[in-house]
């Protein structure tokens, strides 16, 4: 969503170690909200967003990126669609979340993203690669997580949309310590440390892999 891609370019600037204008990374944004609902192509309930993700890859392609990424991790269900569409590399922001949780020794972690994400298995593919074990809401707190991914994205107040997270957080840590914001609108709900739980933001993992690649290529 449009928030999301507005967060993910004011972060990537906060992870850059600039001191000027000059060394800011330069960005090439194509903010395309009519891509069609992820979520709703994959439980088959809505247009596949695949030939509209191909066509903004391609504009950015043909203006001159060396890399692409989206702020979307349902989207990296349709990964492997686009980048065969496309010549330049995409950087895979579940696989880089995945190693993220690795790097801080988490074994066992909770995922906090679309129906269309958790359905898909995404994560939990990419975890249980490197031996992490996944924890996904029940049906209660799965409906929870998407009402607020959904008031975030329809402009609701952040902070009044944050407490509907709540018995989400209340479950996850009676069972995880740590849980995964997988997806674009949700590290904007939970930017304050709630009942312990440590939060690994897929934006601020993706703006980091951003800076990495564009100030050392090789």
């Amino acid at each position: 969503g449009p928030l999301a891609t507005i967060e993910l370019m004011r972060l990537v600037m906060e992870e850059t170690p600039a001191t000027c204008d000059q060394e800011h990374i330069p960005l090439l944004v194509y903010s395309n909200p009519q891509v069609p609902d992820r979520t709703k192509a994959i439980l088959g309930e809505g247009q596949s967003p695949v030939q509209a993700l191909i066509e903004s890859s391609r504009l950015l392609e043909k203006a001159g990126v060396t890399f692409l990424v989206f702020p979307c991790n349902t989207a990296h269900y349709f990964l492997p669609e686009v980048q065969s569409a496309v010549s330049v590399p995409i950087i895979n922001m579940i696989e880089e979340t995945a190693a993220e949780v690795q790097h801080a020794g988490i074994s066992k972690i909770g995922i906090l993203a679309t129906d269309g994400t958790v359905t898909t298995g995404i994560y939990q593919i990419a975890l249980k690669a490197r031996g992490i074990e996944a924890e996904v809401p029940d049906e209660f707190c799965q409906f929870a997580v998407m009402k607020a991914i959904y008031a975030v994205k329809a402009g609701h107040d952040l902070k009044e949309t944050a407490g509907i997270l709540e018995p989400v957080l209340i479950y996850m840590s009676e069972r995880v310590n740590a849980v995964i914001a997988g997806c674009t609108e949700l590290p904007m709900l939970l930017k304050e440390p709630r009942h312990g739980l440590i939060v690994i933001d897929t934006l601020r993992v993706l703006a980091r892999r951003i800076v990495a690649r564009a100030l050392h290529p090789e």
